[in-house]
């Protein structure tokens, strides 16, 4: 099947300058030398993709759509969220606040302590590194402990690395 034969070498030109994004450009330009013979195979090694993928891309321009919407990818939209924009906001605002204030026993939040909290407050179940995520996404960083001098703390000199959030440090409002 021959690809683009109703379609110029001065029209895929043109839907070039209108792209902005590397893979719609990617598709255009190897239209552009297909249409200037060269083979998928030889595009497909150059691109480093499958010649099947040459295929579907010079195929997605012989419809009747514009080419600046033909090369470009459908939106995805991940997962719904497991907390509605009023509980996420009710969460940020909580995490800005002492643990203590949310009924909690704790110093600082924690991600431990926020899948807790998410978990009583809202019945929904996060892992550590989402809980981590929605801590930096409200605002927060985590401040590592600063080291004290030896001779202040009695400590005999030894490695402290490898202390992590159970000693000392603590996310607070950037």
């Amino acid at each position: 099947m021959d690809h683009l034969d109703e379609i110029s070498v001065g029209e895929l030109q043109n839907a070039l300058d209108n792209v902005e994004e590397a893979k719609p450009t990617q598709r255009l330009l190897a239209a552009i030398a297909y249409q200037n013979g060269i083979s998928q195979t030889e595009l497909a090694e150059w691109y480093g993709v499958q010649r099947r993928t040459i295929y579907n891309w010079l195929k997605r321009l012989d419809t009747d759509e514009p080419l600046e919407e033909a090369v470009t990818d459908a939106r995805r939209p991940g997962r719904n969220r497991k907390l509605s924009p009023s509980q996420r906001d009710a969460f940020e605002s909580a995490v800005h606040e002492a643990p203590w204030q949310a009924g909690f026993d704790a110093q600082a939040w924690t991600p431990a302590l926020v899948q807790r909290y998410l978990e009583e407050t809202y019945d929904v179940e996060y892992s550590l590194p989402s809980c981590r995520r929605l801590l930096r996404e409200a605002g927060l960083i985590y401040r590592k402990p600063r080291p004290r001098a030896a001779e202040e703390d009695g400590d005999d000199g030894g490695d402290s690395r490898g202390r992590g959030e159970k000693n000392g440090g603590r996310w607070e409002p950037e």
